[in-house]
């Protein structure tokens, strides 16, 4: 099987299976979409889901979260790393207020300038709220590409990943496919424990012998 005839395989499949498809976080706008994004990091958005309405109720956008006070990590105390991430999202609401005049740009430059604010934050909120034909490489996307054998051994980083992955999915699919991967990373492909069984892509994934072995 060529590499192109297993994307083939797999974003068909996703197609048929799952033609609608967005990101479990919850949110209200542009602004929202990027707190809970940073949150997510290390952490499930189940927990980020739990958080971000008595956070957003307190801050619901740039210009309240970039005046708050200790409370803000008091807020996030149950995600992971609670302190930094305050730091971070303080900094990045007064960056967003004194560039952008609070409102969250497009462009993906912009929002990487942004106090922590990575490549994979930006996309998330690019493809999700804009748009835009964007495929953000977390651990999950990371993982399946590799797995599956969408990737290279030589994709050895998430920029190297994201850039081979859209050499194979066509702009009109590049949103929906982070989320496709992402959601079967997370449910079915999981780290420790795939569930090689209820894959649907078992026949053809050249780890999974190799994984039912452990």
């Amino acid at each position: 099987m060529t590499r192109k005839e297993r994307f083939e395989r797999v974003l068909g499949h996703f197609a048929e299976t799952m033609p609608v498809v967005t990101t479990e976080l919850h949110f209200d706008s542009a602004f929202q979409l990027l707190v809970a994004t940073m949150l997510s990091a290390q952490c499930t958005d189940k927990r980020i889901n739990l958080v971000t309405p008595a956070l957003f109720r307190a801050y619901p956008d740039a210009r309240s979260m970039a005046g708050a006070g200790d409370d803000l990590a008091e807020l996030i105390k149950s995600v992971s790393y609670p302190n930094a991430k305050a730091k971070h999202l303080k900094q990045m609401a007064a960056a967003l207020v004194e560039r952008f005049e609070g409102e969250v740009p497009g462009d993906s430059e912009k929002l990487e300038s942004l106090p922590g604010v990575g490549r994979k934050t930006a996309n998330v909120v690019l493809a999700v709220w804009f748009k835009q034909a964007r495929i953000a490489v977390d651990t999950h996307v990371f993982r399946v590409s590799h797995r599956l054998g969408l990737v290279p051994e030589t994709a050895s980083t998430p920029a190297k990943t994201e850039q081979y992955l859209y050499k194979f999915i066509p702009p009109r699919l590049a949103a929906d496919a982070h989320h496709w991967l992402l959601l079967h990373g997370r449910y079915t492909c999981q780290s420790r424990r795939p569930k090689c069984a209820e894959c649907p892509f078992e026949t053809f994934c050249p780890s999974a012998r190799d994984l039912n072995k452990n």
